[in-house]
């Protein structure tokens, strides 16, 4: 114990010392997809107390459950009643769907290789180069593709 306080005498004193009641422990956040398995499959509700309320982010979670079948109808119901508190919606969600595993795929961005295509040449935004799109024939669209491409390996 001696050696202890001849080590920490030379730092001289704290700038600020701490009680048990001032210490938080920092938790780590709850995942939608961890309130999403917990309602189609676990059953048990992760809403506890008020952290865990806001960790629940119902827009997240009701698009993960439209892409199954038998979950897009309950998904569609809390988009409708989204003014009810998130412990409400959460607990709907558990007692409405069956449990069992779903391995539904999100939906994804696809790359538009025309699109790309006309906003390089013209320089155009999104929205213009979908309007170009729609008015230039194939025989033009092919003429782009030639202008643009640059060699190498495909």
């Amino acid at each position: 114990m001696e050696v202890t306080e001849g080590i920490l005498e030379g730092l001289g004193d704290p700038d600020k010392v701490y009680t048990s009641d001032e210490f938080v422990e920092k938790r780590k956040g709850i995942s939608p997809f961890d309130f999403v398995a917990d309602i189609t499959y676990h059953k048990k509700n992760l809403i506890v107390d008020e952290w865990s309320k806001t960790q629940y982010k119902p827009w997240v979670i009701n698009r993960a459950l439209s892409f199954s079948k038998d979950t897009l109808p309950a998904a569609n119901e809390m988009n409708c009643k989204h003014y009810l508190d998130e412990d409400m919606q959460n607990t709907f969600l558990i007692n409405t769907i069956r449990a069992r595993k779903r391995f539904d795929k999100w939906i994804k961005h696809e790359e538009d290789a025309e699109l790309e295509m006309v906003k390089e040449y013209y320089g155009y935004s999104d929205e213009k180069a979908r309007q170009a799109l729609t008015i230039l024939s194939e025989e033009q669209k092919q003429y782009i593709k030639e202008k643009l491409y640059k060699g190498g390996k495909r």
